[in-house]
């Protein structure tokens, strides 16, 4: 016999969206509804379980069946799942065609997803040129495999290559654009004639021709190559550079590191100022506007009434806390006989020889002390407070990537030429010219000093960047010298391998960069120098004032 009906008040309890059509009160008719199973019930046996008996008193709810298969069980209310985001794309009017030169592909292998609505055509020339470059060790050579890859994993996934693919295929969210390929010969008359069969001029004419074939909509060349983007625009044919690897439009917005304090900083920040000592160190809250513009691990003086040298330690809000720093510019304080001469120099040691700080990146011209700086301080927490067991020291052999070449020896054997800055380092730190007494020349009869160039050679090893990947470095010091010649995804590479206790230094000039298509903007030391900003274990300085000696200052400004 079935059981007579719930009142209504009850039935608007359990389904409350017919409820809400009988009333007109706006809060209950925007309450979401769940969703309830409508399916006919079959019968069941009686029985005394109360939790199926107190159930079964409502009729629009279905209980399922308790013996049934776990795979059949589904709950009574589907809760409803979250909703996807919404793509956005342009209107394919709207949309800009960019052609890519090889030179953007084979300098970054994600180039294809990085022009978000935008759609991508490659020429033919271009697949001939990946075709030719895939061969290899090199990162250019990599760069070329890896797009093939993406380029097979986009075809396999259309159904045709005319109307285009779609550039998300491949679970790239951010790409929304499609990717056309040239599918048939594209003629064009230039206003200046070329020689045929260069692969620059190829691709130029179809630039042109793709201008006429699309007149509504705007088709831009992007290259890497220079000489390429003014050909083009004498031609009358828009071109740009690839600038999504670019970390800073202009090199000058650099963190350097450093923040100078303004005149009235004691006057806004001097009241309700918290002192204490903690390990050797005074610590100092303050609290005040310009607090919040502070990063951690940044430098900040005051050349005032009240001179101040400190390093941000905390911020939180408008109140922050310095730590006061020590003083390696005091000869009790020298670094294997290597002392600070300048303020910069002085912060520099302070981020180097502090344990909680495990990646320390220095920037500055030639002469400002970098090399020098970093090797004292490895050598002195190497051999003195044996923080670390090891010296690894690399660099960037340009052009960066092809083998060392057949010279004799050893890796180490083989990266000495490549290695003269740290021949002339260590020969000042060996002859104590921190403390501005070089020792006579002695003919190499000094067998003392000769011992202590052979124990200090055993700490110190010298490594190719070919062999990096895949390492992992324990309780090391890890010097990359001419970090500005790496890219982006080479730098990850390298800090990558830091295992515990091991602490990676970089030095650069990017002022000096030598690999091609490597801007100072996209450099991996740039790069680097901007993500690890204000991170608690980094640290970042860029050194100002040459310390070589006074000729070389003196030929950096006047040459």
């Amino acid at each position: 016999m079935p059981l007579p009906k719930l009142p209504t008040r009850m039935g608007a309890m359990i389904t409350p969206m017919a409820h809400s059509k009988a009333t007109d009160t706006p809060e209950i008719a925007k309450t979401a509804a769940p969703v309830i199973d409508r399916k006919p019930r079959a019968k069941r046996p009686a029985s005394t379980n109360a939790t199926v008996s107190l159930v079964a008193a409502v009729p629009d709810i279905v209980v399922p069946d308790i013996e049934a298969p776990a795979k059949k069980l589904q709950p009574a209310i589907a809760v409803p799942a979250s909703r996807p985001i919404k793509k956005i794309r342009l209107p394919v009017a709207k949309r800009k065609l960019f052609v890519l030169d090889t030179n953007v592909l084979l300098h970054d292998s994600n180039s294809l997803f990085k022009f978000e609505q935008h759609d991508i055509f490659l020429p033919m020339i271009v697949l001939e040129e990946l075709d030719h470059q895939k061969k290899g060790m090199s990162e250019v050579a990599r760069n070329a495999r890896q797009v093939s890859r993406f380029l097979d994993g986009l075809v396999g996934s259309a159904n045709s290559l005319e109307k285009g693919i779609e550039l998300d295929a491949l679970g790239n969210q951010e790409a929304l654009g499609s990717l056309l390929f040239q599918t048939e010969a594209l003629h064009s008359e230039l206003p200046i004639e070329l020689p045929a069969g260069k692969a620059d001029n190829v691709i130029l004419n179809v630039v042109h021709a793709l201008q006429a074939l699309y007149p509504k909509r705007a088709v831009v060349l992007v290259s890497k190559d220079i000489n390429m983007r003014l050909k083009s625009r004498a031609l009358g044919l828009p071109a740009e550079d690839y600038m999504n690897d670019h970390v800073l439009d202009d090199s000058d917005l650099l963190y350097d590191g450093v923040m100078p304090l303004p005149e009235n900083f004691w006057a806004k920040h001097g009241k309700d100022v918290e002192s204490w000592q903690q390990g050797g160190t005074t610590y100092y809250r303050i609290k005040g506007p310009l607090c919040s513009e502070f990063m951690v691990n940044e430098f900040v003086y005051f050349d005032g009434e009240l001179p101040l040298q400190a390093q941000v330690k905390e911020v939180s809000g408008k109140s922050a806390v310095l730590a006061t720093l020590r003083d390696y510019s005091h000869g009790k304080n020298n670094i294997w006989g290597i002392t600070a001469r300048n303020r910069e120099q002085n912060f520099a040691l302070n981020l180097l020889m502090n344990p909680d700080c495990d990646f320390v990146s220095l920037l500055g011209q030639a002469g400002t002390g970098k090399t020098l700086l970093a090797l004292a301080a490895a050598l002195t927490q190497t051999l003195e407070t044996k923080r670390y067991n090891e010296i690894i020291i690399t660099r960037a052999t340009v052009p960066l990537g092809d083998d060392i070449g057949f010279l004799p020896g050893t890796e180490e054997e083989k990266m000495l030429p490549w290695m003269g800055a740290l021949e002339d380092n260590l020969e000042v730190l060996h002859l104590g010219a921190g403390n501005n007494e070089i020792a006579p020349n002695t003919g190499g009869q000094d067998w003392s000093k000769n011992s202590t160039m052979e124990l200090i050679r055993s700490r110190i090893k010298v490594k190719s960047l070919n062999f990096m990947r895949g390492r992992t470095f324990l309780n090391k010091i890890v010097i990359i010298d001419e970090a500005q010649n790496l890219t982006p995804k080479q730098m990850k590479t390298l800090v990558t391998r830091a295992g515990p206790g091991t602490k990676i230094i970089c030095l650069g000039n990017i002022a000096q960069i030598d690999t091609p298509y490597l801007t100072e903007g996209s450099s991996g030391l740039t790069y680097v120098v901007d993500r690890f900003k204000g991170w608690p274990h980094a640290g970042h300085i860029t050194l100002q004032r040459g310390e070589r000696s006074r000729l070389a200052d003196y030929a950096s400004e006047a040459l």
